[in-house]
């Protein structure tokens, strides 16, 4: 096979991948949006939503110890199908009938799944793109799977929200998204480096790195995990949730590829402040802006999910910047599991303390995270010199909901 074959081959079925993640997070956003919205409004105890986000987040960090050794038993492409199909029982035991507790766990077993999921997609993007366009080839994928969130939650404001539609809806393209990887002839890559954890090593390389990161986890899953509650608790009706989950997805890409361009240009921790200052602003406004005026509130949440998702991508820059090549896989490994821990840990915090405080307890803990990570940048920007500008890489595109494991590869690249 010629240069040019294995090229474009290679550039189908990358395409293949994106499709089929695109198809999982359209479910995803179903299902971000029904199941606290269900909650929400049938009477179950008032500390199930939240509990149902704290899941997910807990099953993420289950599936990113799990997903390497079942991937080094089985190959990429059984793990692919062995994750869907984890994804395809959860979205099952949801279109049982709403039981808060089976949901709960339900979402747990989808956590589990959607870990395992980008650690398979983005360590076979990883392996099998060129190295000319390897980093447009992730931000790609990181771009797809986030709006294909935001059609998700487009689609579940126009169906039915009491019966069993979405979940149903779920299955139907996680299951499609099954086929282009089973159809895909990409060769397989090698198996995912163990998950080595050393927070010593990420620490002394970059502490505003694994803080931001750890910030990140908490905050990306307490804004996009507790806005549906908040609205829904706020008698707001199903297809304005839902358009408002759809417009928080395009704050990605109006607030953080402008706040990445800069930070390549000057200190990433400067830049990091002002996002700290972006989310508390946003927060307020987000506090005080009624459910009436509802165009400037999607514009609030938009800014407000965008900054908070470039906290994550601008950390993890700034963490590899600041680390030799060699400690790329531990770092990778290292922040995973700072991600998992902090996006289970601080739902569970605000879930526990939202009876007492109220539906804004998730705003006011997203203002306080955010404010707190400022103030540790700018002590750390006293103690330590800036990277120079040669030494950084370039910013790309990252989501906190997809967290990053594609440095999680042994092995060498496809062939250029």
């Amino acid at each position: 096979m010629t240069g040019e074959a294995q090229r474009a081959s290679s550039l189908f079925s990358i395409t293949a991948i994106v499709v089929s993640m695109t198809f999982v997070a359209i479910g995803n956003g179903v299902m971000l949006a029904y199941v606290p919205y269900v909650l929400s409004q049938a009477g179950a105890p008032s500390w199930t939503p939240g509990a149902a986000v704290t899941a997910i987040a807990f099953g993420g960090l289950v599936g990113c110890v799990i997903a390497g050794p079942v991937i080094r038993r089985v190959g990429h492409a059984r793990a692919f199908s062995c994750s869907l199909a984890l994804v395809i029982i959860a979205a099952f035991l949801v279109a049982l009938g709403v039981n808060p507790i089976l949901w709960i766990l339900a979402r747990g077993l989808y956590g589990v799944a959607g870990n395992a999921n980008f650690i398979i997609a983005q360590s076979w993007l990883n392996h099998a793109s060129d190295n000319r366009w390897r980093g447009k080839a992730m931000s790609f994928f990181y771009m797809a799977y986030v709006l294909g969130l935001g059609i998700g939650a487009w689609l579940f404001g126009r169906m039915p929200a009491d019966g069993n539609l979405a979940p149903l809806v779920t299955i139907f393209v996680t299951t499609i998204a099954l086929l282009p990887i089973g159809l895909t002839k990409l060769p397989t890559p090698p198996a995912p480096a163990r998950v080595s954890v050393d927070f010593a090593m990420a620490w002394r390389n970059s502490p505003v790195a694994l803080i931001g990161v750890l910030a990140a986890g908490g905050l990306s899953m307490v804004v996009q995990g507790f806005t549906p509650i908040y609205a829904a608790t706020n008698k707001v009706g199903q297809a304005d949730v839902a358009l408002l989950m759809f417009v928080m997805q395009f704050g990605l890409i109006f607030v953080q590829y402008p706040l990445g361009t800069l930070s390549d240009r000057i200190d990433r921790r400067i830049v990091l402040i002002a996002t700290c200052l972006l989310i508390a602003g946003t927060a307020v406004a987000a506090l005080f802006v009624s459910f009436q005026a509802f165009v400037v509130l999607m514009i609030v949440f938009a800014l407000w999910a965008g900054a908070v998702e470039s906290v994550y991508s601008i950390a993890n820059a700034h963490a590899n910047d600041r680390t030799d090549p060699e400690d790329f896989v531990p770092l990778a490994s290292t922040l995973l599991v700072a991600w998992s821990t902090s996006a289970t840990l601080v739902p569970l915090a605000v879930t526990a303390l939202t009876p007492a405080f109220g539906p804004k307890t998730f705003i006011y803990a997203a203002m306080a995270v955010a404010l707190a990570y400022a103030a540790f940048v700018a002590q750390r920007l006293r103690l330590r010199e800036t990277v120079p500008p040669e030494a950084r890489e370039t910013f790309e595109i990252r989501s906190a909901q997809v967290p990053n494991a594609g440095a999680l590869v042994e092995g060498e690249k496809a062939p250029e």
